[in-house]
């Protein structure tokens, strides 16, 4: 064998390693930023680890007391997001009926009129149906995260309630319903809805914050939810906005976006 033969057969190994090797890397790559249910078809995009400022600092408009103190938060571990509410459509595939007030709104709308309570039941069945144990509701610290995406202003789109006009559906701009969810502008990582449409549930018992233990309370009488809703105005789906629920209690302003962890 001589010297050019050699080469060209270099040549083939080389390429057959980029054809048969760089497509899978490439979907291994996307299979760690992206998940999609088997049973909701509904997409999930991974969450880094970080820290954040958790709260409202004492000048932000519209900020209640409850959001003080403002304090750091290290989430220690990746987690996957559902890109939006779970919707109707979605509720229907693993529950077989729909709860909705605006059940005229249709399937790509958000479930909403379901509890805590109800909502818990839905992940039990769900992380059956998809033979897992990893579907959950966030935490509000994990929640506020995923909401801000790395900002600090008052909406992730800004401050201002135009920012907020692109961002979500709230009293001024709902026409009193929900919406298909998806419509507005998504935050860098890649979430819709985080701010009006339908409050959202989130895991924790309410109390107020200390800077000393970020975590939730292990017990209480009220559920947290957050984002505002349709019928919200603006100082209400703030990222920092905190509001709380009887885990029982159900709202046509209330829905929920589950969380998966690796």
């Amino acid at each position: 064998m001589n010297r050019r033969d050699v080469q060209v057969i270099i040549l083939i190994v080389v390429s057959l390693t980029i054809v048969c090797f760089v497509p899978h890397s490439i979907a291994r790559e996307k299979g760690l930023n992206t998940f999609a249910s088997p049973t909701l078809g509904a997409k999930f995009v991974l969450i880094p680890a970080g820290t954040f400022m958790m709260g409202s600092p004492s000048d932000e408009p519209g900020r209640d007391s409850d959001e003080s103190p403002q304090h750091q938060v290290t989430i220690s571990r990746p987690f996957y997001m559902q890109t939006t509410e779970v919707t109707q459509g979605q509720w229907k595939r693993v529950m077989g009926s729909n709860p909705s007030h605006f059940d005229s709104c249709g399937d790509d709308c958000p479930v909403e009129q379901v509890s805590w309570e109800d909502v818990q039941g839905f992940i039990k069945k769900l992380n059956s149906m998809d033979g897992t144990d990893k579907y959950r509701l966030p935490t509000e610290a994990q929640w506020e995260y995923a909401a801000r995406a790395g900002t600090t202003t008052r909406f992730h789109a800004g401050n201002s309630e135009d920012d907020l006009s692109h961002a979500g559906w709230l009293k001024a701009n709902s026409g009193s319903k929900t919406h298909q969810v998806g419509q507005k502008i998504s935050n860098s990582w890649g979430l819709y809805d985080m701010h009006g449409n339908v409050y959202e549930w989130v895991q924790d018992w309410f109390r107020l914050y200390s800077a000393d233990n970020p975590a939730g309370p292990s017990s209480g009488s009220k559920r947290v939810r957050r984002g505002g809703s349709w019928s919200s105005v603006a100082r209400f789906c703030r990222s920092a906005n905190r509001d709380y629920f009887g885990p029982g209690q159900r709202s046509g302003l209330l829905g929920f976006r589950l969380l998966k962890t690796q």
